[in-house]
């Protein structure tokens, strides 16, 4: 079922091609990857059908389904195997984590980095809570830029549930960066937060020395 639900996934994407707008698609992505050209509306109505429960392939065919199509190199199927991923995540493992880490290390970009932070990662730790300590804090560790960018992510969408104290330790952790990327994200989960507790984020802004980008990210609800 494999080899079949991927050859025709690729020769729908394949036909529905286009090489005009390819380009400025491409452009919009600073070309760090190809692109069938296929814009959003589009590549929702190509892919439903293949994401229908009845049309889903075992679970234990999903590694090699996402590894096969991560490999390729139109962006679009990328997609594809995130909303793909998407549809298993209550369903995870704990070895999961290790397609999690596949894909995060792999055709990196901010894209697709965040979906799996926040959709993916952020479920999977849900599910595994005794998985959060060791795995973020080998991320951490790790010089990967992406996933430490993940680490600030995962509890984007917690609300009520963030652990304030594990977030405002990944962010001293890396704090001193500098790096675009997780100065943004450092920002980003404090203004999502602050929609829960506004008053923990004005108080952890006011006491931590962050970057500009990063305050003026967090801050940004509280704007006049």
């Amino acid at each position: 079922m494999t080899s079949q639900y991927i050859s025709t996934l690729l020769q729908e994407f394949n036909e529905n091609a286009d090489s005009i707008k390819a380009p400025k698609m491409e452009a919009y992505m600073k070309n760090k990857f190809s692109m069938f050209g296929i814009n959003a509306p589009l590549r929702n109505a190509i892919s439903k059908p293949f994401l229908q429960k009845e049309s889903l392939p075992p679970k234990n065919e999903l590694p090699e389904i996402v590894k096969t199509l991560w490999d390729k190199p139109q962006r679009e199927i990328h997609y594809f195997a995130l909303e793909l991923m998407f549809n298993y995540a209550k369903q995870f493992e704990k070895h999961d984590i290790e397609l999690l880490e596949y894909m995060l290390t792999r055709k990196s970009w901010w894209d697709t980095v965040d979906f799996i932070a926040a959709k993916l990662l952020g479920t999977y730790f849900r599910l595994y809570p005794e998985q959060i300590l060791p795995i973020t804090s080998q991320w951490l560790s790790s010089e990967n830029i992406w996933l430490q960018r993940s680490c600030l992510l995962f509890q984007l969408k917690y609300k009520t549930n963030v652990d304030t104290l594990l977030l405002s330790q990944i962010i001293n952790q890396l704090n001193h960066t500098n790096t675009f990327f997780i100065n943004k994200a450092i920002g980003w989960v404090l203004r999502e937060y602050a929609k829960t507790d506004p008053a923990w984020v004005i108080n952890f802004v006011q006491n931590t020395p962050l970057s500009n980008l990063s305050k003026k990210e967090a801050l940004k609800h509280f704007e006049t």
